[in-house]
């Protein structure tokens, strides 16, 4: 397995996340030796769309993109909604492709992207239901496992995992992508 020691991955993740999209990614980069934090708009406690409850390390108007290596955006319908209704995590998911970070999105959690304004032009996947928000914010989407493209790791459903975490894993441990951009 890839070596993320001293790497610091953000979770940016909302009540209604999609379990194993949270809890899969965060043991993948944790074995791998990245301290992972999550980051939310609410505070305390969030659960998951099946019941797994995650501790809040950090609201989105105090993280900061300078402080992470990388970042993981979980899926499941209403944390996608919820995550890109927040603005302070709008420009916090901006501020990672500003910074040529890697940054890896499962399922619906690509909704945010559309309005941090960062797939144009970038071929990615997801959740099918997304294809044509995706397409309207210009990027090529396809129907794929796991798509990388400049540091961007997209993947569509939990059936993926096993293929998302280990490229998220080896992104992360690349760093920064100049060809990651906002």
């Amino acid at each position: 397995m890839t070596d993320l020691n001293g790497k610091r991955i953000a979770f940016v993740a909302n009540n209604g996340f999609e379990d194993s999209e949270l809890t899969s990614p965060w043991e993948a980069v944790t074995s791998a030796g990245a301290t992972a934090t999550l980051v939310s708009s609410e505070s305390g406690t969030i659960t998951g769309k099946n019941g797994h409850e995650a501790s809040v390390d950090t609201p989105t108007g105090e993280a900061n993109a300078d402080d992470f290596d990388g970042l993981v955006l979980p899926g499941g319908v209403a944390n996608g909604d919820k995550t890109r209704m927040d603005e302070k995590a709008v420009a916090l998911v901006r501020s990672f492709f500003e910074q040529h970070k890697p940054v890896g999105v499962i399922c619906h959690g690509g909704w945010i992207l559309t309005d941090a304004d960062v797939v144009k032009g970038r071929t990615m996947t997801s959740y099918p239901s997304l294809k044509t928000d995706l397409r309207n914010a210009g990027a090529n989407w396809v129907d794929e496992e796991v798509v990388v493209d400049a540091g961007l790791v997209s993947s569509r459903t939990p059936d993926d995992l096993p293929a998302f975490n280990a490229k998220i894993v080896e992104e992360f441990a690349e760093g920064k992508h100049e060809e990651q951009v906002a």
